[in-house]
């Protein structure tokens, strides 16, 4: 079962998102809180998988929050589940040590989803929240010089798709090359960036300015 803790200062969404969890056969709610600070006091007794975590709360706000559980409890999977999409939440929230963002317009199949991706796969974002945190590093006139210390141009190309939320076959088809030849060139991103998902990937992006390059075989 993955146990989940609610962390929202509105009763009514609270509610709602408890009912559709409830109606999971995998995902048990193991409680609730409507700020920050309440949420790090229950989750040494409710022992939560995953804190689903809004950013705008009174007394401590999800931003603040993530980084504290990160910090006293790294085991646990923090998933933002807020109405922000501008970069501003985006990007301080992934290096929080959020493992996920999702909007709450998104609707009850991505929440589920990414709830479920996070807990077995250890991060999910959507496409359009990774096209946010990457627009500005794939604007004419950024350097993509450190991260081209590490990475081949090839690998850049892969890294660039890979966190635009493509798979390795679409990775593959973009880029005319094989199926396998994507995965290798995925471990030795992984292994230079010293990264483990797709969130971290795109913390690197970010640190490591992009450009695009063009699809050459």
């Amino acid at each position: 079962m993955i146990r989940v803790l609610i962390v929202d200062d509105h009763a009514i969404l609270r509610d709602g998102i408890r009912s559709i969890l409830e109606s999971q056969d995998d995902i048990v709610v193991v409680g609730e809180a409507s700020n920050g600070s309440d949420a790090l006091e229950y989750i040494s007794t409710l022992l939560p998988n995953i804190v689903l975590m809004d950013i705008s709360m009174p007394k401590t706000n999800g931003l603040e929050a993530t980084r504290l559980v990160k910090e006293r409890f790294p085991h646990v999977k923090v998933l933002i589940l807020t109405q922000h999409d501008n970069r501003e939440y985006i990007a301080p929230a992934l290096g929080a040590g959020a493992s996920g963002y999702v909007l709450k317009r998104s609707g009850r199949s991505e929440m589920l989803n990414a709830i479920r991706q996070v807990h077995e796969q250890g991060a999910y974002l959507t496409n359009k929240i990774t096209q946010k945190i990457l627009q500005e590093y794939t604007q004419p006139g950024h350097s993509n010089s450190d991260i081209k210390q590490n990475l081949t141009d090839r690998e850049c190309q892969v890294l660039e798709l890979i966190v635009e939320g493509k798979s390795n076959k679409e990775v593959a088809l973009v880029l005319n090359i094989s199926h396998k030849t994507v995965s290798v060139h995925r471990t030795n991103i992984m292994s230079k960036l010293d990264v483990q998902n797709t969130v971290e990937l795109i913390r690197a992006a970010s640190s490591h300015p992009l450009r695009k390059f063009p699809a050459t075989n």
